[in-house]
């Protein structure tokens, strides 16, 4: 037994955490002040005054379009919106009951199939990938809830814009300005947040040069896992479960006693409140103000329980820095406009593509395949044993 001498030179980092594995001009984060910015440009400033596809320019292409370059980029993506027969046909096939990020990485892997994308060095194949990506994603998730549900997929509508297309292919209606504001800032605040988990995993299969398909499905896999972007569901199911904003105190203090993870508090590198989580909250209120005289209001449950779980944990973990992440408010806003709970990860996955793109795009400019190393710790030159000894 034993270790050889340049593996005992070496330190293990559990998660790979605070460890640089590329050089990016995409997204910045600065955790203490609670500052996240694409390509330089506030999230704030995005959220307010951009849209998402204007947004999904900026990760993918380095730079904000002109008029001319946004009006292509958006009708180029409107325009690859519709799947092919085959591939819904495939969709129908897919047991009804899987979970909609199943339906996902199933489907944009199989698009690799239709749309040959391995000449990952090709301009033009480049741009149609990230075009056919970002506009097909939305119509998949859409048609996955609707067979789920025994309904007929419904086609998109060239009218609409880019989330009101999608809120129509999933309700065959169009949502009101408001509901179609607060998707597209979803989308925004979603669509890129330097190297996480899914975006090292789209770096790591973009280095071997394999198509944009399989480096987004490969993404979306990594996303659906709870400890990433399933913890918005977490999160609802947590609301839910606590049921009143008077049950938030006992409950926290009961996850806190026996040392459980409250879902959606904390974050990797925010040491504040999650800047995301604050344009959320502020949007769910205005959701809720909006609607306080409509015969079908919201009841604003959630919200009043999730502000009030944040009020417990401050007052007991501001001192640990652990404050909402953007799931926290994500699912709750989400639910309030009707979205149900097993999309909030597709739609996770339909923003970030947009930055998994951008990453793959920046990988490949100056590429090296990841080919990390690892501390052995098993034995070493052990005999055979045959299996008549063993």
């Amino acid at each position: 037994m034993g270790k050889d001498t340049d593996e005992r030179e070496l330190d293990v980092v559990p998660g790979l955490e605070g460890i640089p594995a590329a050089e990016s001009s995409i997204s910045y984060i600065d955790g203490g002040a609670g500052v996240l910015e694409y390509r330089g440009i506030s999230i704030a400033d995005l959220a307010e005054r951009s849209t998402f596809l204007e947004t999904a320019y900026l990760l993918t292409m380095g730079r904000l379009p002109n008029k001319s370059e946004l009006a292509t980029f958006v009708d180029d993506i409107t325009h690859h919106t519709r799947l092919k027969v085959k591939i819904l046909r495939m969709m129908e096939d897919l047991p009804e009951n899987g979970h909609p990020m199943d339906y996902l990485q199933a489907v944009t892997s199989a698009m690799g199939m239709y749309y040959p994308a391995r000449n990952t060095l090709d301009a033009e194949v480049r741009y149609d990938s990230v075009v056919r990506l970002i506009a097909k994603l939305p119509t998949i998730v859409a048609a996955s809830h609707r067979l789920s549900c025994g309904d007929a997929p419904i086609m998109p509508n060239n009218d609409l814009s880019f989330a009101a297309n999608f809120y129509y292919m999933l309700f065959e209606r169009t949502p009101e300005p408001l509901v179609e504001k607060i998707l597209d800032v979803i989308l925004i605040l979603h669509a890129d947040h330097t190297m996480n988990a899914s975006t090292f995993s789209a770096r790591v299969v973009g280095s071997t040069l394999a198509d944009p398909y399989t480096v987004v499905s490969s993404a979306i896999g990594t996303l659906s896992g709870p400890l990433h972007g399933g913890a918005n569901e977490e999160v609802v199911k947590m609301l839910e479960e606590i049921g009143e904003r008077s049950s938030a105190e006992s409950y926290i203090d009961n996850k806190l006693n026996k040392g459980e993870r409250i879902m959606g508090i904390g974050h990797r590198v925010y040491k504040v409140k999650d800047p995301r989580a604050v344009i959320l909250q502020r949007y769910a209120e205005e959701f809720l103000k909006d609607h306080k005289g409509a015969k079908d209001k919201p009841t604003g449950k959630l919200l009043g329980i999730a502000e009030e779980v944040e009020s417990q944990v401050e007052a007991r973990l501001a001192d640990k820095g652990l404050y909402p992440n953007v799931d926290f408010y994500s699912g709750v806003l989400l639910k309030e406009i009707g979205i149900p709970t097993e999309l909030f990860t597709p739609i996770f996955a339909m923003a970030r593509v947009s930055g998994w793109l951008a990453h793959w795009l920046e990988q490949l400019r100056t590429n090296r395949i990841y080919r990390p190393t690892q501390i052995y710790t098993g034995p070493r030159k052990e005999p055979y044993v045959p299996i008549s000894k063993r």
